[in-house]
């Protein structure tokens, strides 16, 4: 074969060749492929077959030698659009536009908006702050009520406010107060005795003397040491910390810095128990105090 037919030859297999991307698909042999037609780039949508694939082919080859023919597709821009789309005039373009690829154009997505949380009316608020009280095993606070109904916290503290003064005035056997930062519902001093023989009947839960007395102590003073408290009562204390600290009236609170001894304070279980908001709500220890306490102090000294 001469170098002329060689040459013939090679330019019909090149003329006949068909892109990957243009081939029909093996489960639909007989369909036609054709382009995009919404992109001026992309031509009008004419079918692609016969003379004019094999146009396309021979200019896809000879723009691979010697550059892009103006008006042919590129195979990269076509993969390109199908992937991201172009932005259209006056719209910003994303980051990694709709398709969410890096580098790629596309149209931004507008962020959902949150739908506010409705506003409940006050007898509703008033019920489910009441329904919520009545569950709660410990002082529950503001925020945290205004989190789970959802609601300003301004206007939490004002109905329960109201809550309490209602029930107050209608003279019910339960009250609403505060007690460890937050709120929950006790009963009144005045039926104390019922509720005592109620819950004690049968069962022993009283802390002995020396509990007490090492827990006014702690109260107190705390923080406070083991050999602090042991000074002030005179007897050694361990066994009664002990027992406090099982009961969770009592916790330890760091070191102290110049001996390196355990420091103890009381829980927030101790102020909901004598249904106190802080330990500064604790009575004053001046009128019950003896006349010569600063002698007893001297003397100790």
């Amino acid at each position: 074969m001469s170098d002329e037919e060689r040459r013939d030859s090679l330019a019909d297999q090149a003329a006949a060749w068909i892109p990957p991307w243009e081939r029909p698909t093996p489960q639909t042999p007989e369909a036609t492929e054709t382009e995009p037609p919404a992109d001026p780039d992309l031509g009008t949508g004419v079918p692609l077959e016969g003379p004019d694939r094999t146009k396309i082919a021979a200019a896809g080859e000879s723009a691979g030698e010697h550059g892009a023919i103006p008006g042919a597709v590129e195979p990269a821009r076509v993969a390109e659009d199908a992937v991201g789309g172009d932005t259209r005039p006056g719209e910003p373009e994303g980051e990694g536009g709709a398709s969410g690829v890096p580098g790629k154009r596309g149209r931004r997505r507008p962020a959902p908006v949150p739908e506010p949380a409705p506003v409940l009316d006050d007898a509703e608020l008033r019920g489910a702050l009441e329904a919520i009280l009545l569950v709660v095993d410990q002082p529950v606070s503001e925020l945290t009520l205004a989190q789970v109904l959802e609601q300003s916290p301004e206007r939490i503290g004002p109905m329960l406010d109201e809550i309490a003064a209602g029930y107050t005035a209608a003279g019910h056997g339960f009250e609403l107060r505060r007690a460890a930062g937050g709120w929950r519902l006790y009963t009144r001093p005045e039926y104390a005795t019922y509720v005592e023989r109620f819950v004690l009947e049968g069962q022993s839960v009283r802390l002995t003397q020396a509990a007490l007395e090492t827990l006014a102590v702690i109260a107190y003073k705390q923080p406070v040491t083991r050999s602090r408290i042991s000074a002030i009562r005179g007897v050694n204390c361990d066994g009664v910390i002990r027992t406090l600290v099982s009961r969770g009236l009592v916790e330890e609170c760091g070191t102290e810095a110049d001996s390196g001894a355990f420091l103890y304070r009381t829980t927030t279980m101790f102020l909901e128990k004598l249904g106190l908001n802080s330990v500064d709500d604790l009575p004053p220890l001046a009128p019950f105090l003896p006349d010569d306490v600063e002698e007893l102090a001297d003397a100790t000294r």
